[in-house]
């Protein structure tokens, strides 16, 4: 299991390639993470003023739901980055103050989904033009990605104490080069608090990255609320490390505002031995509890009930069903049960048309399941970072997760014509990003090291 752990994002960042120049600019001047698909900009500055507003006028979309506003307070909240802002801002030209950001979305259609178009067009105007800043976007999840873009154009000027938006005028045009940008978090190895799930969310946005997958119950627990057989979360840890049916959906609703999916995971036939805790016929035997018992018909009316309530609250395209790692012994060795190993390498091209194989095992599989006519997370639709838990918990994830999985993030988002071949080019913006996630709250780790460990000596974040 340690070939799964996130220090596989060592490798990623040794790979990964920077912006060298967009239309003309060197990236040595530019703090922006991910680099985004086109930008340009000038030598001058401007200032939010004292009452920055959100204008939403000419959009389509009515932000019923609050999204939009919403993501606005947090843009406020990101580019103040708690510092009080409480500048004489009489004493500041009219005519460099910016108003408001005018925000314009052209769909109507708020649901999340799989492929939706989160594109997006920034501007910000020149010194002397005052008014406000225009961004627009085909859908509020593409608005969105655009807020947290004009966050990394702002600081806290210490000498003004306003926010300034430096090297202006701005212009933006961006995109995602995959549709699929995922992290994997584990609850059933360790036990995550909902505010710990918050937060890593949270920190998703900041990178872009679009997909929480949730690997939600194993071996060693079963976390989750099952109404449909609601002995099955006698398999968590105690009975205070769970998660209800309410608290999954609220996970879900937390994401979807953010512009994230949630993929839902539930591991089978292996990895499931907490199964057996509340409903023991589900193991071959009691000396052999895993894989689930696949000649007992109780097994598959389990796992149909669990997948009927998975989708009265995960509503991404897809729901993974783990198949990796099936030890066959228990069912060669149990004589009622005797007839799977890694699902696609045992069944190939007999898998469904609709299946998506999730290759980590290693080289080889995702050309063989193209081959195959299946569709593989990697090269087609998009990648993720896996933070497994056997090792991870509350305490210690945000500093495992970043800033590694920021490399991949790029990578994901970044147009691969847009990629430098070095990646020294990339190693300061890449601190800078770390340095501004700490200044949001999150915990990432220094560059230096192999992830997870304490800055090496004094100094600033910006060198470590």
């Amino acid at each position: 299991m340690m070939g799964k752990i996130v220090w596989v994002l060592l490798v990623v960042l040794l790979l990964v390639q920077a912006v060298l120049a967009i239309d003309g600019v060197s990236v040595d001047r530019l703090n922006i993470w991910p680099m985004p698909h086109s930008v340009s900009h000038g030598r001058e500055s401007l200032f939010l003023s004292k009452d920055f507003e959100l204008n939403t006028e000419g959009t389509k979309y009515n932000d019923g739901s609050g999204i939009l506003k919403d993501g606005f307070s947090r843009l406020l909240d990101m580019v103040r980055v708690a510092h009080v802002v409480d500048g004489n801002f009489s004493k500041i030209d009219t005519s460099l103050l910016l108003q408001g950001l005018h925000v314009v979305v052209l769909s109507a259609d708020g649901q999340l989904q799989y492929g939706i178009d989160e594109s997006y067009k920034l501007s910000v105007p020149a010194s002397g033009k005052p008014g406000y800043a225009y961004l627009e976007a085909h859908t509020v999840y593409g608005a969105l990605h655009g807020f947290q873009t004009f966050s990394q154009l702002c600081l806290f000027n210490f000498t003004a104490r306003v926010i300034e938006v430096p090297m202006v005028p701005w212009t933006v045009i961006d995109q995602p080069r995959f549709f699929f940008r995922g992290l994997l978090i584990d609850t059933s190895r360790h036990y995550l608090p909902l505010p710990v799930i918050k937060n890593v969310i949270d920190s998703m946005a900041y990178a872009k990255l679009n997909v929480l997958h949730w690997h939600i119950v194993d071996a060693q627990s079963f976390p989750l609320e099952i109404p449909s057989y609601p002995k099955l979360w006698d398999g968590a840890y105690s009975v205070s490390e769970r998660y209800t049916f309410a608290d999954a959906a609220e996970i879900v609703s937390y994401a979807q505002r953010r512009g994230i999916n949630v993929l839902g995971e539930i591991d089978v036939p292996g990895h499931a031995r907490s199964w057996g805790i509340g409903y023991p016929s589900l193991w071959p035997s009691k000396d052999c509890p895993e894989p689930l018992d696949v000649s007992n018909n109780f097994t598959f009316k389990v796992i149909d009930g669990i997948l009927s309530d998975f989708s009265k609250i995960f509503k991404f395209k897809f729901v993974h069903l783990g198949g990796d790692e099936v030890n066959t012994s228990c069912w060669t060795l149990t004589p009622h049960v005797k007839k799977w190993e890694e699902t696609f390498n045992n069944f190939g091209n007999k898998l469904s048309r609709k299946t998506v194989v999730h290759n980590w095992l290693g080289a080889g599989v995702a050309e063989k399941v193209v081959a195959a006519g299946l569709r593989c997370i990697k090269l087609v639709l998009g990648g993720e970072v896996c933070m497994w838990g056997e090792y991870i918990d509350g305490s210690d994830i945000e500093q495992t997760i970043w800033p590694r999985a920021a490399a991949a993030a790029e990578r994901l988002w970044t147009p691969y014509d847009n990629l430098a071949k070095d990646p020294r080019q990339v190693t300061g913006r890449l601190a800078h990003f770390r340095c501004l996630l700490n200044q949001r709250g999150v915990a990432a780790a220094p560059l230096a090291g192999l992830g997870r460990v304490a800055p090496e000596e004094p100094g600033s974040c910006y060198t470590q």
